[in-house]
């Protein structure tokens, strides 16, 4: 992990490698029936359903809309992350039919401040934040990413806040500074009335 940056993750997706009991108890079983059917010297071929019992079947259907559920998951973070969403990375798993399919996938997202730029940040933590939550079904890595950037973009908000009050304050001090001034060299300090307007002025 980069710093400044974390991982979004689809891992929740599909089986991890080697803990799909039925995956391995199918392949197992297909490859035992297999070798009984094959003549002596020839080795079954593999990678055609066809050659798959309907349970193998049935788990080649799943490893599929697997994959293809975590492949959109990654690519909803990149499309919505712009240049802040680095290339997805993919865990994969062979299936009874010798293929491999995508079961797990992270993509890493640059959740780190624009120095000295609050308003900059404000921008790139709204964006981190649709990158995180981009795909239909976030995950807990995903909420905890939005989460954290939400966090981040309130404190880049009261750091711009203090800034424009402190400049605020400035330019009132310049421009009452100014005003007096101005008075001072022409206004009639004598009467109570012209004190009162420098006064109102200034204020």
């Amino acid at each position: 992990m980069m710093i400044g940056s974390v991982t979004v993750s689809a891992g929740s997706y599909g089986y991890p490698p080697g803990e799909c009991s039925s995956c391995n108890n199918a392949r197992a079983a297909a490859g035992a029936e297999e070798q009984q059917k094959a003549p002596a010297g020839r080795v079954p071929s593999s990678g055609s359903t066809e050659e798959l019992t309907p349970e193998e079947q049935k788990q080649v259907a799943e490893l599929k809309r697997r994959d293809r559920e975590v492949k959109a998951h990654e690519a909803a973070h990149i499309a919505a992350g712009g240049g802040y969403v680095g290339g997805a990375q993919f865990s994969y798993q062979s299936g009874p039919d010798g293929k491999r399919y995508a079961v797990g996938g992270e993509v890493s997202i640059d959740t780190s401040p624009v120095n000295d730029n609050p308003e900059a940040t404000i921008r790139k933590m709204q964006t981190v934040r649709r990158a995180a939550l981009a795909p239909a079904d976030p995950s807990g890595q995903d909420r905890a990413v939005a989460a954290a950037a939400s966090a981040q973009e309130a404190q880049a908000r009261q750091e711009l806040s203090v800034e424009q009050t402190a400049e605020a304050r400035g330019d009132n001090r310049k421009h009452a500074v100014t005003l007096h001034r101005g008075y001072s060299s022409d206004a009639q300090v004598q009467t109570g009335e012209t004190a009162v307007a420098q006064l109102d002025m200034i204020a």
